[in-house]
C-alpha cells in the first residue's frame, strides 16, 4: 500500500474507531435512564462495541504510523529516560 493510501485508510479506520466507542459509551449512558426505555440486552453490545472501536483506533495507528508516540517527545528520542538504564556506574556505589 502506498503511503498516502495508508495514511488516509489510518485516520479512517481510526476516525470510525472514535465514532464507534463514543457511540458505545453514549449508549450505555443514556440506557441507565429509565424514562428512555431502552432495551437491556443492547447493552452488552455497547460495551463490546467500545472495546471494538478501541481495536479499531488501534489498527487505524498502526497502518498511518502513529503508534511511535515516543518519537514526539524530544527528550525521550535524543536522551532517553537515564532512571530507566542499566549502566555500570549504577551497578557501582
Amino acid at each position: 500500500m502506498k503511503r498516502k493510501h495508508a495514511n488516509i485508510t489510518g485516520n479512517s479506520l481510526m476516525a470510525l474507531g472514535l465514532v464507534v466507542m463514543v457511540a458505545g459509551i453514549g449508549y450505555a449512558v443514556l440506557n441507565q435512564l429509565p424514562q428512555l426505555q431502552l432495551p437491556q440486552f443492547m447493552t452488552h453490545s455497547a460495551i463490546f462495541g467500545i472495546f471494538i472501536g478501541a481495536l479499531m483506533w488501534l489498527v487505524g495507528a498502526s497502518i498511518s504510523g502513529r503508534e511511535k508516540v515516543t518519537d514526539r517527545y524530544y527528550w525521550i528520542r535524543h536522551y532517553g529516560d537515564k532512571r530507566c538504564r542499566r549502566t555500570s556506574n549504577h551497578l557501582q556505589h
